[in-house]
């Protein structure tokens, strides 16, 4: 039941984040789902880095990625291969 409920509150935060999403998304590919899936699960950081992203946007996910709720915000970047964003480009 626990899994559950985390689950769906994961699911309806990611629906919510493309309305502050700043950035080019690119299309979503099989390799930008299990990179999200990485993100979220493993740490962040880690999608950004399959998606070929620069060094520093993927060191600022990894060391914001102590902050759980970025977690959720770095899954979606990956799932949509993000260019740019906030913090010249690494948020």
């Amino acid at each position: 039941m626990k899994k559950q409920i985390i689950l769906a509150l994961s699911l309806a935060l990611l629906s919510q984040t493309p309305a502050f999403a700043k950035g080019k998304r690119r299309e979503i590919s099989g390799k930008t789902v299990v990179g999200s899936l990485l993100s979220l699960i493993v740490w962040p950081g880690i999608g950004q880095a399959m998606n070929d992203q620069k060094g520093d946007k993927v060191l600022t996910h990894a060391v914001a990625g102590l902050l759980p709720p970025f977690r959720f915000w770095s899954a979606y970047d990956a799932l949509y291969d993000r260019d740019g964003g906030y913090w010249e480009g690494k948020i």
